[in-house]
Formats: C-alpha cells, sequence, structure tokens
C-alpha cells in the first residue's frame, strides 16, 4: 500500500529558471544602487558608528545613484542602498566612534555580482530582501521622532509599536500573496486589490458582514501596506499599484474599504514577481514551513509522484510530470507509474487517474510496458484506454468486468480529485442512460470504492428513480462486502 499523501501541504510553486531570476535580481533598483555604491566606496568613504553613511558623503552617493546633490529623496535612497550594501556584504565597513568618522571598501561578495554564479547572485539579493523587509515594518521617521523619550530612547509604548507583531504581520500577508499565487483557486499571476489582501490578515473567517470596528481596521491596515509596498517594489519583489493618490487627498488621512460600485483597483493592487516567488518560498523553507517546487520529485520514485501530484492542481502536476518524464526512458517509465498505481487504498483511484495522465505525456515509446499490464484487473482497462487513444493495432476488447471496474475507479477518483462537481453529475447522468441496468451489474464490481461511488450517484441523479435505484444499490453493495 502505498503512503497517504500529505493534504496539508501547500500546493508546488512553478519557479522561473535561476538564470533568469538572477537577471532579475540584478536588475532591481535597489541591487543596482547598492553595488553602484559598493564600487564607489573607497578610502574617503566615510561612515559613522552604525556603518552609515556620513551626512557629508550623502551629495556625492546621491548624485552617483543619478540625484541632486540637495535633494532629500535622493539622500534617503543612497542610506537605503548603502545599507543594503552593507547588510549582503557588498561593502565592508569599520565602524566610526565620538572620535572620528568609520572607513570602508569594497566587500568580498561584490566580486559575486560579475563572476559568480546565479545562486550566488540570488544569495546576495535574499540577504538585501531581508534586510528591505526589516525597514518595512519600521514605523515611519516623523513617528520615531515624535516618540522619543527626554533621554533619547524609543518609547514604544508610547509609539504602539511591537516590532515581532509588525514582521509577524507582514510575513502574513506575503504567505497569503504567495498562496493565491500557487494556488488553482487563487488569481495566479493576476494582481491582487490591497482591501482583499489586508481583509484576509483581519476579518475571521466565520464572520459574515463585518462590522465597522472590522471595516476600520481593515482599511488601516490597507494603508500600512500601501506604505510597505512601496518599499518592497525596487528590491523586485512585487509588482504594485499603490492606493490613488487622489482617492487619499479626498478622504484625508483615512481611505475606506471599496464600495462594490467603486474601481478597485484605485485602492491599490499587487502581485509577486517571479522573484518574489522565489523569495518568499525561500523564506517559508527557512522557517520550516513545506513549500515545495514543481522538479522537486524528478529525482524520486513513481510512487511520490503520483501520491504528491494527485493533490496538485492541474498544471502544476502536468508540469511537474513533465519533468519526471524528461529523465527517463519512456517504457522504464512506464512500467515504474504503472507499478506504483496498483492499490485497493482509498487513494488507489486517484493515483491510477494521475497514472492514466502521466502515460498520456510518456508517448507511443511507452507502449510494450501498456501491452504488459493488458490482463491486470487493476491497470488492464487503464492499459486499454492508452492504446486505443495511442491508435495502436490489435488492443484485445474487456470483458464486462474490466469495464465496470474501470467506471466504478474513474467515478471514484473523480470524486476525489473534485467532490460533487458538475462535471461529475453529467458522467453520472451519461453512464445511468447509456447502460441499461447499470446499478444491477455495478454493486457487485469487486472494488474498494463502489458502494461510495453508487452512493454518490444516487446524491447527484437529478432524476429521483435513478437516484432511488443507486442507493438501493449502495446498499447492496455495502451488504456484500
Amino acid at each position: 500500500m502505498s503512503p497517504t499523501p500529505d493534504r496539508t501541504t501547500l500546493p508546488p510553486a512553478l519557479l522561473a529558471p535561476e538564470a533568469e531570476l538572477a537577471r532579475a535580481a540584478l536588475a532591481a533598483p535597489l541591487l543596482t544602487r547598492a553595488v553602484r555604491l559598493a564600487r564607489w566606496a573607497g578610502p574617503e568613504t566615510r561612515v559613522g558608528a552604525g556603518g552609515e553613511l556620513v551626512d557629508e558623503q550623502l551629495p556625492q552617493a546621491a548624485e552617483l545613484l543619478g540625484f541632486l546633490a540637495d535633494d532629500d529623496d535622493g539622500h534617503a535612497y543612497a542610506s537605503e542602498a548603502w545599507r543594503v550594501a552593507v547588510d549582503t556584504g557588498l561593502v565592508e565597513v569599520t565602524d566610526g566612534d565620538e572620535e572620528s568618522d568609520g572607513t570602508a571598501r569594497a566587500g568580498e561578495d561584490l566580486g559575486l555580482i560579475t563572476s559568480g554564479g546565479p545562486a550566488d547572485i540570488l544569495a546576495i539579493w535574499q540577504g538585501a530582501l531581508d534586510t528591505v523587509l526589516a525597514d518595512a515594518t519600521v514605523p515611519d521617521l516623523d513617528d520615531l521622532v515624535d516618540a522619543l523619550s527626554e533621554g533619547g530612547e524609543i518609547d514604544l509604548e508610547a509609539l504602539g509599536w511591537d516590532p515581532e507583531a509588525e514582521a509577524e504581520f507582514l510575513d502574513g500577508v506575503l504567505g497569503n500573496l504567495y498562496l493565491l499565487t500557487v494556488s488553482e483557486d487563487g488569481p495566479g499571476d493576476e494582481p491582487v486589490p490591497l482591501p482583499a489582501l489586508a481583509a484576509s490578515m483581519i476579518v475571521p473567517d466565520d464572520m459574515g458582514e463585518p462590522t465597522d470596528d472590522i471595516l476600520e481596521q481593515v482599511s488601516d491596515a490597507m494603508m500600512r501596506l500601501d506604505d510597505q509596498f512601496r518599499l518592497l517594489e525596487p528590491i523586485g519583489l512585487v509588482e504594485f499599484r499603490p492606493v490613488d493618490e487622489e482617492l487619499m487627498a479626498e478622504a484625508g488621512d483615512e481611505v475606506a474599504v471599496a464600495p462594490e460600485d467603486e474601481d478597485i483597483s484605485r485602492y491599490g493592487m499587487v502581485r509577486l514577481t517571479p522573484l518574489g516567488l522565489y523569495g518568499i518560498r525561500a523564506r517559508m523553507l527557512e522557517a520550516g514551513v513545506d513549500a515545495p517546487a514543481v522538479g522537486d520529485l524528478a529525482d524520486k520514485g513513481a510512487d511520490v509522484l503520483l501520491d504528491a501530484t494527485a493533490q496538485f492542481p492541474q498544471p502544476s502536476a502536468q508540469a511537474e510530470t513533465e519533468l519526471w518524464l524528461a529523465g527517463r526512458e519512456p517504457a522504464a517509465a512506464a512500467r515504474e507509474l504503472l507499478a506504483a498505481a496498483r492499490g485497493r487504498d482509498d487513494y488507489g483511484p486517484l493515483r491510477r487517474l494521475r497514472c492514466q495522465q502521466a502515460l498520456s505525456l510518456a508517448g507511443p515509446s511507452a507502449e510494450p510496458a501498456l501491452r504488459e499490464v493488458l490482463a491486470d484487473p487493476e491497470l488492464g482497462g487503464l492499459a486499454r484506454v492508452w492504446l486505443t487513444e495511442q491508435g495502436a493495432a490489435d488492443v484485445p476488447a474487456p470483458d464486462q468486468a474490466m469495464i465496470f471496474w474501470l467506471t466504478i475507479d474513474t467515478l471514484a477518483a473523480q470524486l476525489d480529485a473534485e467532490g460533487n462537481s458538475e462535471e461529475l453529475q453529467g458522467l453520472v447522468e451519461g453512464l445511468a442512460a447509456q447502460h441499461a441496468g447499470f446499478f444491477d451489474t455495478a454493486w457487485r464490481v469487486d472494488h474498494p470504492a463502489t458502494a461510495d461511488v453508487l452512493e454518490a450517484m444516487g446524491r447527484l441523479h437529478p432524476d429521483k428513480r435513478v437516484a432511488k435505484e443507486a442507493r438501493k444499490a449502495a446498499f447492496k453493495a455495502r451488504s456484500r462486502a
């Protein structure tokens, strides 16, 4: 019996190739600025006690990055890029003290920008992302100044800032955005409205109509995310359309959640980039979260492949299977898949459905393996379907027992994969209409899911008479078992 699949695992992420991700990392504006400042750093570069550029250096650094020397925004961008350069090892600093400034020079990791491989580049980018995420949870500078005590210490209680809670909130938001990106039911590559993302963190799952207090919390969270995503976009994590400035001007300090007839895009839209998907997954793995990626199963056995892909969205299952097949000889791969598909456990039908879908990608070279199982009671029907679809000659007709076994197995797999779907209801109606006396034979089928399938047919069939026949057949099947 195959192991029970883990149904709590996140759907697999379909990641871009590492080389493509590395190019995207190097093109991220913030990392580009950090590299430029790292190459500029030298004996005359002066830093303060925390390794930051001293104020006198900021005009030159800003000009180097294409800003005016006296541009306050340029100074802010230069300070941010310098901090990233220091934190990622692109720059090495000797901190200053009360008596003298510190010094800076290019770090050892700067050479990896041109000579390192994609993994080296992505490691540097991941370090930059950690810095930006930490910055994104810090309150506005004006709020920090207002919260300074007489002794120069920040009064966190007066500020209302809990660093751990802020970091946890942002991680939760990014986790939800990740799940929406990889989930079959989510938007995929489509941007997510900022109000929906904020609501996913605030509104309880079991709440019907949100209260005014909850809506106010969602509005506050939305504006906080607007500030945070503005910081996260330059590192290449997200593509972000901020909240409409005119909307904020109209609403004042507090933007209400969008009414139904409002253009939702005015309230902010965000999506993870392919690089962002990679980055959030890496952080999840570091935190011990099981976040698979397509390709993880390429070196695993067929039993692992079928058990895992049985829970994948269809596009991910196909991509994973194609990678698995690419490294194997077709007939040998087919034999391994067929052997793994056997079993009378609860997940057997869904494994065989995934096996059938995998074999459809194997090509005609797999034919010898399929002919070897024509007499197998579990696999013979599946093999005949595959051979017929391939246009193979001399495919023996199945006997009635095999036809009914395959029918029950297929319906059981569909029930497991989709539940009571419209597609399954149509299949049930077609079977009952095409086969007179279907239920008189079906209850005798020696398949562990026979009774469950017949009960489902009784639930799904719209004709009360046929539904009653199905339920009676299900009762007989259970009595027989």
